[in-house]
């Protein structure tokens, strides 16, 4: 295995393991935190927004509680270097602590993150520390260094008793604590092996040989580390990662230098942190620690800030303080250093060299909407479809619509575009300044804000002095004080909303390319340099804005993920471990509300499993009144009102058979149907000689309605509409016969019609009365539904109303809908309509059935008969929860109950060839395999009763399957050739004996 495979395995395994230490860093009591989290900002807007994003954190459960987390900005708004920082730490610390020894027995971790980020403007104001990492963490969250830091660092505390670690703020470290030696006194530096080539830009550390730094060399030619020995065999080097162990003893001695026992000395702690002396932590702390420096030498070392007598007098205490200490050589190999320098670096990263990090699970494209190899790189960015971006460009945090173009190799950060066209090699970067405007900020992405003027700096494919020539402006117009860097240029006109800003923005491309039109108009405006527009942003908005588009971007994929039918478990992902918030639920409520019928059911599902308690119950309940509201609809909501019904005939009485269903069961089910079509075969049969379900319609001289269920012996008599109108209660007796008078139209849905009109219409009072003969409930023979078909059947005959099949079963279906029993249309198909068949819809709201009879060979058909039986369970199930479990796993998609419903309508068909064929054989070896589908569809289609039936009887069978929904109610089977329903029969009886279980008389009907 090559070695760079090697180090690549054994970082993504610590990667991992980091990642299980942050886990249990927030949720096991026993597991060692720091004690303190600190980290450096420039200015107090600064802090402010990395305390936010803290506090966020916090609150979501992302960091450990037991640890104090503090920001601290550089003392009243002055820059004294990141050596006055750290002194500025020791101060905070000082008056947490007591006594002298205020660092004993405290984990520290500082993180120094205060720079302007010049060279990557855009991490200006929010700091590079909270940039994004191209990496979507496993709790659903987008990285960011801080979290980097936070998952990789979590590990260290275990490792040693007290002191203090020291981290860059822009520099990504990735190793194995565990190859941590922590034996050591005064200060450690976490070193990597780098190559050469790398390491001629940054830091390199040349040791002693004895396992401590002896010399610093910063920035270096590769021929003079090579002749400095600071290159080893594999023409690697120590590389200065900036990370830095501080023990308790140095740590002491450095506060020795602002204060005394314990307690800050002002006088001395102003002459070490101000912005004249600007102590630098690297240049300033480090140097004397090397065994091999100067104090003359160290007296030249450059500063961070200028060379004067403050910073000479403070390196004279600080070599005192120091020196006597050494700086040992932690040397990690296999390691990583990542550095986030320059915008250019920036956009390699992301889009050239991400493949190079894959073993991190970095990716191109982090919370984008649509995650495709071939378009730019992303982050956080909601972009439309119809939207382009070259794949050589970066977008984060920006809202991209449809129409814009954004050519190559550009970076576009925290703005909204509207169609713009943004040439290659732009940078197009919104800030939202205090007091509420915008300004966007535009360079080139190979420009260095540190260029001047008098060095012709590139700037926007020209350079800056070809720029004022073509605004007409002079150097006083753009600099208030000296030094022409294009990071104090006061080129970015101040506008009064983003989209304004972006439209100004564009007005300076076009100036930089010599497009001079609008030159005045540019001039004219209130402008911002790259500095003043980081100093005056409103970092708290940054935030703000972050999190807003996050939230869209989420949502947007979760949409996505629902028109792509990715399952319940695959859209909740998008939100993360902390799952769905109640303002999101509530903005996909919306939503809901103006999506078309598949989306708008399954917005409401979906977040119906992915919330809890009242909320969870109201959002299922709206999902499934909603799709009997939209069937409704379809079904009837056309038909005509108010038409002048009539008696034409005293009495109607109809009798119908049961339905047996072979294939295809589920698939005649709202929503499958609708959006699929379905396809069922299945036959009407008669029980103990009878069609079993009975409606009567008749006149009578009394001025009401009159409901009958009399096989139950239920009897009322109605004269309030309103209580005619509700039908929704599963267990109102009546549900069924209300349900039949608001589908015909003889009772209004809604309104202000009165009872007596109802009557007059009719010509008199009206009874209806319903009856199963003989046929327990929850019989999985479909009764229910065929009751529908015969109440709407004898109504439309009662009325001499003529309506064609099809007709028929959308009335029978509405009704369906009405009582809110989610049921489809084979049952009363099945009942309504004499013979096997096999029944079609297409995909749409309104159903058009299509019934296609068998044609099956007469010996095959007294064959059928003589094998075909039905066994009684002694059970009932009751359907309506079942619905929405089955539905519910197809809402949601579910893998399973995807490919069930797909195999089962298969095997419909392939049961209608055999039979066509007469191979009844053939036949039953398909309805046992359904039997396996419909078990995988719904585990509850069976118990241990059925199971108990099957086996006492399996030598007797040569096919098994479930009636309706299964779980109770009747059987059905196939014997063997040669086995008869008697000794089946005998069978069942002997072992189930006189518990209801039983074999009945059921004859198919031709």
């Amino acid at each position: 295995m090559k070695p760079q495979k090697i180090k690549n395995l054994f970082l993504r395994q610590s990667y991992q393991d980091a990642w299980e230490e942050y886990e249990k860093s927030l949720t096991k009591k026993y597991f060692i935190q720091w004690d303190y989290v600190i980290l450096t900002a420039s200015n107090e807007e600064q802090a402010a927004a990395y305390q936010a994003q803290i506090d966020a954190r916090l609150a979501m459960g992302r960091l450990a509680a037991g640890t104090v987390y503090k920001v601290l900005p550089d003392p009243d708004g002055r820059r004294v270097g990141s050596g006055g920082a750290t002194f500025h730490v020791m101060k905070y610390l000082s008056e947490c602590g007591e006594g002298e020894r205020f660092f004993r027995g405290k984990r520290i971790l500082v993180i120094h993150s205060g720079g302007d980020s010049k060279r990557v403007p855009q991490y200006s104001a929010c700091g590079k520390l909270f940039s994004p990492v191209p990496r979507e963490l496993p709790d659903g969250r987008r990285s960011t260094l801080f979290d980097e830091f936070m998952i990789g660092m979590a590990g260290m505390p275990a490792r040693f008793k007290e002191g203090m670690l020291v981290l860059s703020g822009d520099v990504l470290l990735l190793f194995n604590p565990l190859q941590i030696d922590f034996t050591f006194r005064g200060a450690a530096a976490i070193s990597i092996k780098e190559n050469v080539e790398t390491g001629k830009d940054h830091g390199v550390f040349l040791g002693d040989g004895d396992g401590y730094v002896a010399n610093f060399l910063h920035k270096q030619s590769e021929e003079q580390l090579r002749a400095l020995g600071a290159v080893n065999e594999h023409g690697a080097v120590d590389l200065d990662t900036g990370a830095i162990m501080l023990d308790c003893d140095l740590l002491e001695s450095l506060f020795s230098l602002i204060g005394e026992k314990g307690k800050i000395v002002p006088e001395k702690y102003e002459r070490f942190v101000n912005e004249r002396a600007r102590i630098s932590f690297y240049g300033d702390f480090l140097y004397p620690l090397a065994s091999r420096s100067t104090f003359k030498q160290y007296l030249k070392e450059k500063p961070e800030g200028e060379f004067c007598i403050e910073l000479e007098e403070c390196r004279k205490e600080i070599w005192e303080a120091l020196h006597p200490y050494s700086l040992k050589l932690l040397c990690l190999s296999p390691a990583q250093f990542i550095h986030f320098g320059t915008t250019r670096e920036l956009l390699s990263l992301v889009t050239e060299e991400i493949d190079n990090y894959e073993f991190l699970d970095w990716k191109r494209q982090v919370l984008g909407v649509e995650e495709e190899e071939s378009s730019c790189a992303c982050s956080s960015s909601y972009i439309e479809r119809d939207a382009r971006a070259a794949a050589s460009s970066y977008i984060e945090d920006s809202y991209i619509y449809g129409g814009t173009v954004v050519e190559e190799n550009c970076v576009i950060s925290a703005v909204t575009l509207r169609g713009e066209r943004i040439p290659a090699h732009t940078v197009l970067h919104g800030l939202k300044q205090k007091g509420g405007s915008f300004v966007v900020r535009v360079y080139g992405v190979n420009d260095n804000p540190k260029g001047t003027l008098e060095e012709n700096a590139p700037f926007l494919g020209g350079t800056l002095g070809t720029f004022l020539d073509n605004a007409g402006l002079a150097p006083e117009e753009v600099w208030e004080q000296e030094g022409h860097f294009l990071w104090t240029a006061k080129l970015y006109p101040v506008c009064g909303s983003i989209e304004e800003a972006v439209k100004a923005a564009m007005e300076v491309l076009a100036l930089a390319a010599g497009e001079t039109e609008h030159a005045a108009a540019y001039r004219s405006r209130k402008r911002l340099s790259l500095q003043e527009s980081f100093e005056h942003a409103d970092v708290k908005e940054i935030v703000a804005w972050q999190e807003k588009l996050g939230t869209q971007v989420r949502i947007a994929r979760f949409l996505l993920a629902l028109e792509q039918r990715k399952s319940v478990e695959e859209a909740g992902a998008v939100f993360g471990s902390q799952g769905v918030t109640p303002s999101q639920v509530e903005k996909l409520r919306r939503i809901a509300e103006k999506s078309e019928f598949g989306i708008r059911m399954r917005i409401y599902y979906y977040l119906s499993r992915l919330t809890k308690g009242q909320v969870s119950e109201e959002l299922e309940n709206q999902c499934f009144r909603y799709i009997c509201d939209s069937l409704y609809e379809a079904s009837i909501g056309d038909a005509p009102k108010d038409e002048a019904y009539y008696i034409t005939r005293d009495e109607v009485t109809v009798e119908l058979p049961i339905r047996v269903n072979f294939g295809g069961g589920w698939s005649d089910t709202p929503p499958y149907c609708n959006e699929h079509g379905g396809t069922v075969l299945n036959a009407a049969a008669k029980l103990n000689g009878i069609c079993p379900v009975v409606v009567t319609v008749k006149r009578i001289e009394k001025p009401c309605i009159a409901l009958a269920s009399t096989d139950s012996g239920a009897y009322d008599e109605f004269t309030d509409l309103e209580r005619l109108q509700n039908c929704r209660d599963p267990f109102d007796t009546y549900a069924l016969h209300k349900a039949a008078l608001l589908a015909c139209g003889i009772v209004p849905l809604a309104g202000e019609a009165s009872f007596e009109s109802i009557l007059q219409k009719l010509g008199g009072g009206l009874y209806l009365s319903t009856a199963v003969m003989g046929i327990p409930r929850g019989s999985g023979l479909g009764t229910s539904s065929i009751l529908s078909g015969a109440c709407v059947k004898a109504i439309f005959q009662y009325i001499g109303k003529e309506v064609t099949e099809n007709e028929l079963y959308s009335y029978v279906l509405c009704m369906e809908q009405l009582m809110s029993t989610g049921g489809g249309w084979q049952d009363q198909v099945g009942g309504l309509t004499n013979g096997i068949k096999l029944i079609t819809t297409k995909p749409g709201l309104k159903q058009d059935i299509r019934v296609q009879h068998l044609n099956i060979p007469e010996q095959a058909v007294e064959e059928l008969k003589s094998r075909f039986v039905l066994i009684y369970t002694g059970q009932r199930r009751l359907a309506r929860n079942l619905l929405r479990e089955v539905v519910g796993g197809y809402i949601g998609s579910s893998p399973n109950s995807l490919e069930v419903l797909y195999e089962i309508q298969r095997v419909a068909v392939l049961m209608k060839f055999e039979l066509e064929k007469g191979n009844i054989d053939g036949f039953a070896r398909l309805l046992d395999q359904h039997w396996e589908l419909s078990r995988r569809l719904d585990s509850g289609s069976t118990n241990t009763c059925i199971d108990q039936i099957f086996l006492s009887c399996e030598d007797l069978l040569a096919a098994r399957m479930i009636c309706g929904a299964g779980g109770g109610g009747f059987l059905q089977a196939i014997l063997k050739k040669g086995c008869t329903k008697e000794e089946l029969r005998e069978r069942i009886r002997s072992v189930f004996q006189e518990s209801g279980v039983d074999v009945w008389d059921c004859e198919l009907v031709f």
